[in-house]
């Protein structure tokens, strides 16, 4: 599995039009081949800024299957305008993860 990972400057002010693209840009890349899961959150400090992880099967998925797809170019046609400047997309693998029952792992003190 890998991760992508895009920060999503949009352009101030069109920041509702954006959400309501999204949500239905959403369905098209739902129903691409290694598809897993997305999440789309939308910063604090920056609000027209968002935070887009997606995450695939292979990173061919993603880069060869879905861009390489007619599905693709609506997706370009519902989103990209709302981008100043043009995002930067990369790709992670998941090194560690920790979650609450992790808490009680942590290290004592043997004193």
């Amino acid at each position: 599995m890998i991760t992508e990972h895009a920060l999503l400057p949009v352009v101030p002010g069109q920041e509702e039009e954006f959400e309501a693209a999204f949500g239905q840009a959403r369905h098209i890349i739902a129903a691409m081949p290694g598809f897993l899961s997305l999440s789309l959150s939308r910063s604090l400090e920056s609000p027209s800024t968002y935070l887009l992880l997606v995450e695939w099967e292979t990173l061919e998925d993603h880069t060869q299957g879905f861009r390489g797809s007619p599905e693709y170019q609506q997706w370009r046609s519902l989103l990209h305008r709302f981008y100043e400047p043009f995002p930067v997309v990369e790709h992670y693998n998941q090194v560690m993860s920790a979650g609450p029952a992790d808490a009680g792992a942590a290290v004592k003190d043997p004193a």
